[in-house]
């Protein structure tokens, strides 16, 4: 019995799904055949020379798009390189460059003496000295701006080593005695003016600048 209602109502349902699939084909406005259906339209006019020049490009662009992945490759292998390799491997040589760059130009030197020389005979023995040591500096920072910045002080520059022995020793002279007469409130006399003047001309004129 209980066989026999379970087939009855599989095909009840059966029967009930067919009806609704034969009213929804009758149904008017809906089409189930799409074998009659038009064509895309035509692409605009203004599309179809890009469309012509895709197609003649077609060979060279799977050059170009193999070509773009190696490059592309190729950075992230020199990315990784310069993070694990030395960076000897990847820093250029530095170009020592003469010593002589460094020594201010005769001329300059012989008129900064000059004035130096009529602030001590007026008795500006302080600004005198000091007048010697902002030259010299300043000099230094025009000829190399890129070594001497504005940031270092004149100990700084006197501990520069690309300065020769001889002139690096008497411009730490000349700036130890600026610290004492023109900062440090000590006079000075024409003793020390010649003593710093000698300093300079030891600085601006030495031989071992050749």
């Amino acid at each position: 019995m209980e066989s026999s209602g379970a087939a009855t109502g599989a095909g009840t349902a059966e029967q009930t799904l067919t009806a609704a699939h034969t009213a929804l084909l009758k149904t008017p406005g809906l089409q189930f055949q799409f074998d009659g259906a038009p064509p895309p339209p035509p692409p605009p006019g203004w599309l179809e020379p890009l469309l012509r020049l895709l197609q003649a490009l077609g060979p060279v662009l799977s050059y170009i798009f193999w070509g773009g992945l190696i490059l592309a490759a190729a950075v992230i292998l020199y990315v990784i390189l310069r993070e694990l390799a030395p960076t000897s491997w990847f820093r250029r040589k530095r170009v020592e460059t003469p010593a002589t760059d460094w020594r201010p130009a005769p001329e300059a030197a012989r008129a900064l003496l000059e004035d130096a020389d009529r602030l001590a005979a007026a008795g500006q023995f302080e600004a005198a000295i000091h007048l010697l040591l902002f030259r010299s500096i300043d000099d230094l920072r025009t000829r190399r701006p890129g070594a001497v910045r504005p940031a270092l002080t004149s100990r700084d520059i006197a501990g520069l080593e690309v300065l020769p022995a001889a002139p690096r020793d008497a411009f730490a002279r000349l700036a130890r005695a600026v610290e004492l007469t023109f900062f440090g409130g000590r006079p000075a006399d024409a003793e020390a003016f010649g003593a710093a003047r000698r300093d300079y001309e030891a600085f601006a004129f030495a031989e071992a600048w050749a």
